[in-house]
């Protein structure tokens, strides 16, 4: 028998991008929570505020960055899954 991990849809949206700065901001949502966040992608700080429910998102966000990098604009709308409930 198999369980199911539970799985939460974040959303994300880019607000703003600097190629100059090495910054990607933008806000993201999962569940009742909401966060801003700004990516110093040259090296590879994240900040991610409130603190409240941060670690919940944190690294999941993180590893989405990464991933999504040059696909990301500002404007855009993307989602990710995290296999853990809020």
């Amino acid at each position: 028998m198999s369980s199911r991990l539970p799985t939460t849809t974040a959303h994300v949206r880019i607000i703003r991008q600097s190629w100059q700065d090495g910054l990607l901001e933008g806000e993201v949502q999962a569940s009742q929570f909401q966060w801003h966040f700004q990516w110093h992608f040259m090296n590879g700080d994240l900040v991610v505020e409130p603190s409240l429910g941060r670690t919940l998102i944190k690294d999941a966000l993180n590893r989405f960055l990464v991933q999504k990098d040059y696909q990301l604009e500002p404007g855009g709308d993307y989602c990710f899954t995290i296999r853990s409930s809020f």
